[in-house]
């Protein structure tokens, strides 16, 4: 943490506001490079009261808070590559597969997927989960990850660094699609009688 992040995070404590959760801005780190660009957000839930916090996913949750939500100031700063490459790599391999069966069991509970629900369901949750599936639905997915990370959010602004990263996401979102194929061919396997 910053100076300036420990000197926030004492005040929002003080303060003790209708804020139940406060959001974090985030450094991260590669090559010696801070990813200001290519990151996928820079703020995260970090300093909250856990009886108004929940959390929807398998791998990466989601932090939902159930009231008010402010910002603090300052940085937190993270180094995802401090334990090298293959670190990371066998990380996101892990995460891949919780994220293949995340995917697997969204589809099997909620039911069938709703271009329409997807951007007009009244229902946060609803219009969350028909979200979610058209973007695990589009076709060459991990080359539109690659697109949003290095041209939309111009993580070509973050040089070599920010090329190495948006490819490594792109990479990992191929490993989720390539392991979403393996369950659903094996779902659709019929049983062996013996």
């Amino acid at each position: 943490m910053t100076p300036e992040l420990v000197k926030s995070i004492q005040a929002a404590v003080t303060r003790a506001d209708e804020n139940v959760a406060f959001r974090v801005q985030r450094r991260d780190f590669f090559l010696g490079t801070w990813l200001k660009h290519v990151q996928s957000s820079p703020y995260y839930m970090r300093l909250f009261r856990p009886e108004k916090m929940r959390y929807e996913r398998l791998v990466n949750p989601i932090s939902i808070a159930d009231g008010p939500v402010g910002e603090v100031a300052g940085f937190l700063d993270h180094f995802p590559f401090g334990k090298g490459i293959s670190h990371w790599v066998d990380r996101h391999n892990s995460y891949s597969q919780f994220e293949a069966r995340q995917i697997m069991n969204n589809r099997q509970q909620g039911g069938v997927f709703s271009l329409r629900k997807a951007f007009f369901a009244q229902d946060f949750h609803e219009r969350r989960y028909h979200q979610k599936e058209l973007f695990y639905r589009l076709p060459l997915r991990p080359v539109v990850k690659f697109l949003i990370l290095y041209v939309l959010k111009r993580g070509f602004l973050d040089g070599r660094a920010g090329l190495t990263y948006a490819v490594l996401q792109s990479i990992y979102e191929y490993m989720i699609v390539l392991k979403v194929r393996e369950l659903e061919a094996a779902q659709a396997q019929p049983i062996e009688k013996i």
